[in-house]
């Protein structure tokens, strides 16, 4: 079966994620984060700087499959230069979106409404939320939400 225009256009933007991540290294400071996903192997390290509320700076290194380089590199274009409360509602919605939720507001997701197709294909869902737990985690240990992320399982 051949892919639709759309399918390809979206295949592409997840490649050139996953080859040509951004955001991609290390930052001398910051809230750090090591994650990893023992399912497949996937493991990222995540550092964030904050100015006041907002991220003013983000990078990440570690190795994984192509979904779960392009989702950090797509995580890190979508929250840069947002406050906490926002990065945090965008983590929400992108993970309501890999689980088959729809949302209006999954355009502020950027290239990280691409991987909307992700639902269909369970075993990849926790690839493609593996960054952004990472985020969740470091916003939380940074801004005293800790019991937040507990509650709600993360």
């Amino acid at each position: 079966m051949a892919l639709s225009k759309l399918d390809n256009l979206y295949r592409q933007v997840i490649l050139d994620h996953s080859h040509h991540p951004h955001h991609h290294g290390q930052l001398l400071e910051g809230e750090t984060v090591d994650m990893n996903n023992p399912t497949c192997g996937d493991v990222i390290r995540l550092t964030l700087q904050l100015e006041g509320d907002q991220i003013r700076d983000i990078a990440f290194t570690g190795s994984g499959c192509s979904i779960s380089v392009a989702s950090a590199s797509m995580m890190t274009d979508a929250v840069i230069g947002k406050s906490i409360e926002t990065a945090l509602e965008l983590a929400t919605i992108f993970s309501e979106m890999v689980q088959g939720k729809v949302d209006e507001r999954q355009d502020e997701l950027g290239d990280g409404a691409f991987l909307s197709g992700v639902a269909k294909f369970p075993q990849r869902i926790k690839c493609s939320t593996l960054a952004w737990h990472a985020l969740e985690k470091a916003l939380d240990n940074r801004s005293g939400h800790a019991e937040l992320a507990n509650l709600s399982g993360h």
